[in-house]
C-alpha cells in the first residue's frame, strides 16, 4: 500500500501464506488489528484488489494496524483453491499468528466477506471482536453466516445498488432474517469504481463511531 507496508510469510494448514501489514497512522490512538480478506481467488482477487486496500487505509486512518493476505493459490501462497473451506482456515491461520491476541476487526470484500463471516462465527465466543466490516457480500453463491445479535452494533455491510455480481436482493434476503442493516451505495458496483473514496468514508465513520 505504501512504502512502510511490511511483507510477511507465515506457515498455514496448506502451506506458506503472503500477507502485507500496515501499522496504524501516526497520531492516532492504537485500536488494535484488522484482518482482511480478498474476493474470489479464481476470478483474480488478491490482497492487492482495490477494495481490499481501500479497507486497509480506512482501517489504518482510525488506529488499526491493517494485515490483507492472499489466499491459497495466489501470489506468494502455496495450496489450492478450497471453495471457502480451506480460505477460512487460512484467515483463522492469519488470525492466530499475527494478531494472536487483544482487540480484533475481522474485513472482507465479496468471496472475502463470505470467509470472514464464517471465520467471525468461529471466533466471536472467545476473541475480543470489536468490527465487522463486510463490503459486496457474496451471498448469492455462498453460506455466509449468520452474525451473533450482539455483533450487530459492530457490523457495518456495504453494497452497490447496482452489484451485477451479487444482487442486492441477495444480501437482503440473508440480512433480514437477522434484521441487519445494510447500507445501500446509490449506483454503486460490485467494485465501486469511481466510489472508493465514498466506501473508505462510510467505513471510517463507522470504525470513529465504534
Amino acid at each position: 500500500m505504501n512504502s512502510q507496508t511490511e511483507k510477511i510469510r507465515i506457515q498455514g494448514a496448506a502451506g506458506a501464506i503472503a500477507a502485507l501489514r500496515d501499522a496504524a497512522a501516526d497520531g492516532v490512538p492504537a485500536r488494535g488489528v484488522a484482518v482482511i480478506a480478498h474476493p474470489h481467488p479464481l476470478f483474480g482477487g488478491t490482497m492487492d484488489n482495490k477494495v481490499v486496500q481501500t479497507l486497509a487505509r480506512a482501517f489504518v486512518a482510525c488506529g488499526w494496524a491493517a494485515v490483507r493476505f492472499n489466499f491459497r493459490g495466489v501470489g506468494g501462497t502455496e495450496g489450492v483453491h478450497d471453495e471457502g473451506r480451506g480460505e477460512r482456515e487460512d484467515m483463522l491461520q492469519v488470525i492466530e499468528q499475527l494478531a494472536p491476541e487483544g482487540p480484533l476487526a475481522i474485513a472482507g470484500f465479496s468471496f472475502g466477506a463470505f470467509v470472514a463471516s464464517r471465520a467471525a462465527e468461529q471466533l466471536w465466543a472467545r476473541r475480543d471482536i470489536r468490527q465487522l466490516v463486510l463490503v459486496g457480500t457474496a451471498a448469492a453463491r455462498f453460506s455466509v453466516a449468520t452474525l451473533p445479535a450482539e455483533a450487530h452494533e459492530r457490523t457495518l455491510v456495504v453494497h452497490g445498488e447496482q452489484d451485477d455480481t451479487v444482487p442486492l436482493t441477495a444480501v437482503l434476503d440473508w440480512a433480514r432474517p437477522q434484521s441487519l442493516p445494510v447500507t445501500v451505495v446509490p449506483g454503486g458496483g460490485h467494485f465501486f469504481h469511481g466510489q472508493l473514496p465514498l466506501l473508505k468514508g462510510l467505513v471510517v465513520r463507522h470504525l470513529r463511531a465504534g
